[in-house]
């Protein structure tokens, strides 16, 4: 700028001095071509070429007058130019202080970042190493776990076959059961029939010119009462097997024994002789029997014969029904 303003005053000094040289010099020719007489032919030449010279720098002048004041135009423009690019410099200005100070924040942004970066780095390692545990410890469980499915596989299949083979017991318990409680009924309809009795305290009985019916008085047990203590006679109450037992004790006796009789009729005939009056005697009998109800079991002292019995309770009689038919 400084140039061009130096330049500019060096031309405007230069117009000024050329015009009035140029109005000056024009009177002097004409002064001279009126007062002077002509020269010699040099210099007459001379003259010409200075004539000829003359207007050539005018026209320069001219030229550089016409440059100069173009100048001043585009001097303008700059000028313009300069005002508008220093409202956008300042505008640029304002905004390179802006970024500046948006880029001052974003550094701190990104720094911020950098070290968020650089634990989530950190972390993400740390997870990786945690996921590399992980991924070991699911293989030993995807093995362990493939081993259960085995065991299940393995379970199901027995549970299923137990549950089958429940199933089978509990229809066969269910049956049972079933049985079990049609035997408590039968067994609670059915009578039950058990006796246990001893003959006298008495002592010696016998010997009798007859035949007598013995009469066991000691009852023990009488479940049923099928055994009557008045008479000595067992009755049948249902139709049944019965276990029928007697035991017989002699002492100071030749013969001893009892007959047994089912209603009039004797079944059994049983005797002990001693050689010795002062030998005890002693022998067990038993019998199993069909009876109907009613029949009537009792024993027999034959005449002559004799049997003993005291607190020791040595001669019994005893029976029980063994199931009903």
């Amino acid at each position: 700028m400084r140039v061009v303003a130096g330049l500019l005053l060096l031309l405007l000094g230069l117009c000024g001095s050329g015009a009035q040289g140029e109005a000056g010099g024009l009177g002097e020719v004409a002064e001279i071509n009126q007062n002077t007489d002509p020269k010699h032919p040099a210099e007459e030449s001379t003259q010409q070429s200075t004539k000829q010279t003359d207007p050539d720098v005018w026209t320069e002048l001219r030229a550089l007058r016409d440059m100069v004041v173009e100048l001043n135009v585009q001097v303008e423009l700059l000028q313009r130019e300069n005002s508008v690019q220093a409202t956008v410099l300042v505008s640029l200005e304002s905004r390179l202080t802006s970024s500046e100070s948006k880029t001052r924040d974003l550094e701190k942004e990104n720094a911020d970042l950098q070290t968020r970066l650089s634990s989530s780095e950190s972390e993400l390692l740390i997870s990786k190493s945690r996921i590399d545990q992980l991924e070991r410890e699911n293989a030993v469980q995807a093995t362990e776990l493939t081993s259960l499915g085995s065991r299940l596989t393995a379970t199901e299949s027995k549970t299923s076959d137990l549950e089958k083979e429940n199933a089978d017991l509990q229809i066969r318990l269910s049956s049972s059961e079933s049985r079990i409680d049609q035997l408590e009924r039968e067994n609670a309809e059915k009578p039950k029939v058990a006796f246990y009795t001893a003959l006298t305290d008495a002592g010696t009985l016998g010997p009798y010119n007859t035949d007598i019916t013995l009469k066991y008085s000691k009852v023990f047990t009488n479940i049923g009462k099928a055994y009557n203590p008045s008479t000595g006679f067992f009755t049948a109450p249902v139709k049944g097997v019965y276990n029928l037992q007697f035991t017989v004790f002699g002492y100071h006796a030749g013969y001893t024994g009892v007959q047994v009789y089912k209603n009039n009729q004797r079944i059994m005939y049983n005797s002990e002789k001693s050689s010795e009056n002062y030998v005890p005697e002693y022998f067990t009998k038993s019998l199993v029997l069909e009876l109907t109800a009613g029949d009537e079991i009792h024993l027999v002292l034959p005449s002559g014969w004799s049997i003993y019995d005291n607190s020791d309770n040595f001669s019994t009689f005893s029976g029980s029904l063994l199931f009903t038919l």
